[in-house]
């Protein structure tokens, strides 16, 4: 996955807590996880697309189907981490979003979030509503990959 700095319209800024760093001083790779978890929820909030608190209520929400991480340098104590999201791929009933987490412009860690929408009863996916699809699209500087 090439990653860069330009390819992202919306970022998340957080500074790394001591609590986030291991014995060796960087930050412990499972917090990765969380910080693409609350970049993510920012991200979807800046969309304007329908909350998890709407999407329950309607009986059909996103899940996380997989999540990736791929490490290229790490992060310390007290550094200033912007983490770009964006939706790089959109299927019928699945959404793909890339990550990247940057200090200033070096690309530290990649990783990627796959999403499906499905009918919480049915526990099936279902298509992705076309306002849905056309909101993603119109927020991104590079279109998402259609499936």
């Amino acid at each position: 996955m090439a990653v860069n700095h330009s390819d992202f319209a919306f970022f998340h800024r957080l500074r790394v807590r001591w609590a986030e760093v291991d014995m060796q001083k960087v930050v412990f790779n499972g917090h990765y996880m969380l910080y693409f978890d609350v970049a993510f929820t920012e991200y979807w909030r800046h969309t304007g697309l329908p909350t998890p608190q709407q999407q329950a209520a309607d009986g059909i929400e996103i899940f996380l189907r997989r999540s990736t991480i791929d490490y290229q340098a790490s992060a310390e104590f007290d550094d200033e981490l912007d983490i770009g999201v964006r939706c790089a791929r959109l299927g019928r009933s699945s959404m793909a979003f890339e990550l990247g987490v940057f200090r200033a412009d070096t690309l530290l860690v990649t990783g990627e979030l796959l999403y499906v929408y499905a009918d919480v009863q049915a526990r099936k996916g279902v298509a992705i509503p076309a306002a849905w699809r056309e909101r993603l699209t119109a927020l991104e500087r590079v279109p998402p990959a259609t499936a």
